[in-house]
């Protein structure tokens, strides 16, 4: 599945003089959430650090606010920055590329060939940063996972300055009218501590893990004209947790990244299974539907996600998944299974037509074996109940936690329909919405 991610990096400023030049720069990640700094050389900089040895949340700088404003007086001014540029702002992001690619030639083979949704990603990034500026807990996490994510991409530290120039100067030309000192330097500020965040993070990460793993296909399973299921065996021992996902490369198309759930559990022969949908214009869906083939080698990056079961926990899982959204949710279950408990499990497969179904069969053998778990299709075009009047009538979920995959429109038609019955946001855990749109490609 084109499963979307929630994206996690790392804060702090150790040794950040050494490398940014505070000559309007800001050292700002190259990418966003998918195109990561690599760092051959970052020792100089943050130090290696022991692989078990805890990386600590640093703290972004704050400042007083203005009166009548929230947050702190930094946070304050970047939104603002973002508030003015947004009606402007494919503007500002193909400039700053723009500027990018003209100030350094060579950082273009870096990035994929078409830049729309790199262009996207790019603004996803400065809008997360702006909301959660003064939540130090959760900016962390997005950069630490942000971080790692870009070791694919072969990016080096030596590359956040410019990159912070460029930004400086495609928000300071698009955002003239509220664009002062004391706003250049609260850019410069955050973004010079959060780049640290990510290089720390990248740090940590070489000691544990490659940038990528090479896979090769060994089953193709063709289940409809536009679905695939596929199993592959990386070259490496590659740890993951039920309900992640990871970020795919195929030979045929260089630089393309997009993500797709892991379709079950962890299995002791350490294969890892997809379930990809061709979509129209889908570069990677279509490469891996209707040209892959057993023996073709992909690449993976690291796994990431948070839609994973608290094992801590014996609440019930109530899990919603539409179209190729099934994936995760089957590799839920399974976890449950493979744990051994008895934790009560119910699942709403949704599709618009019975075609969508593809994986049933799989889900009512499991269900056949574990009478924990419950198995139902809802049918858009058959049923007699919408998903969300279904939700209503089989409750109550009181006591579950809640899993959501598939569409955009289903999660957030989902997430309105379990918030109106009672299950608080807390126990709601879903794919990231804003990454589903790109990452259907």
């Amino acid at each position: 599945m084109d499963a979307p991610t929630t994206t996690s990096g790392e804060n702090g400023m150790s040794g950040g003089d050494n490398w940014f030049t505070p000559r309007r720069t800001l050292p700002a990640s190259p990418t966003d959430t998918d195109h990561t700094a690599t760092d051959t050389d970052h020792t100089a900089q943050a130090g290696p650090r022991p692989a078990d040895t805890p990386v600590p949340p640093r703290v972004l700088p704050q400042r007083v606010a203005s009166a009548g404003e929230e947050g702190s007086s930094d946070a304050v001014l970047i939104r603002r920055t973002m508030a003015e540029i947004g009606p402007v702002a494919d503007k500002v992001t193909s400039y700053f590329y723009a500027l990018l690619f003209v100030r350094r030639p060579d950082l273009r083979a870096l990035f994929p060939p078409a830049m729309d949704i790199q262009r996207d990603r790019l603004l996803k990034a400065l809008l997360t940063t702006a909301e959660h500026l003064d939540n130090t807990p959760v900016l962390v996490d997005y950069l630490r996972n942000l971080g790692r994510g870009h070791r694919k991409y072969g990016t080096l530290a030596e590359h956040y300055p410019i990159v912070g120039e460029c930004m400086i100067g495609a928000l300071s030309t698009y955002a003239a009218t509220v664009w002062s000192p004391e706003t250049e330097a609260a850019w410069v500020r955050a973004y010079t501590t959060m780049s640290q965040v990510m290089i720390d993070a990248v740090a940590a990460d070489e000691l544990r893990s490659p940038a990528w793993w090479h896979a090769e296909i060994v089953t193709h399973d063709l289940r409809t004209p536009d679905v695939a299921i596929l199993t592959v065996r990386p070259n490496q021992p590659y740890p993951f947790l039920a309900g992640q996902y990871t970020s795919v490369e195929t030979p045929w198309w260089p630089r393309v990244w997009r993500h797709y759930s892991f379709a079950s559990a962890p299995r002791s022969d350490g294969l890892l299974t997809f379930h990809v949908k061709a979509v129209p214009a889908g570069w990677v869906s279509n490469a891996l539907v209707r040209r892959a083939r057993p023996g073709d080698v992909i690449r993976l990056g690291p796994p990431t996600g948070s839609m994973t079961v608290d094992h801590t926990s014996d609440s019930g899982l109530l899990c919603l998944g539409g179209g190729t959204g099934i994936a995760p949710i089957k590799a839920l279950v399974e976890d449950v299974a493979e744990r051994g408990a008895r934790r009560p499990v119910e699942v709403f497969y949704a599709a618009r037509t019975d075609h969508g179904l593809y994986d049933i069969d799989t889900l009512l053998r499991l269900q056949q074996s574990h009478p924990w778990l419950a198995v139902r299709a809802v049918i858009d075009q058959q049923a007699r109940l919408r998903l969300p009047d279904a939700l209503r009538d089989y409750g109550p979920w009181n006591e579950y936690d809640a899993y959501l995959s598939g569409p955009p429109g289903m999660i957030r038609s989902g997430i309105d329909t379990l918030r109106d019955i009672g299950i608080p946001s807390s126990r709601i855990r879903h794919d990231a919405v804003e990454e589903l749109f790109l990452a259907t490609s």
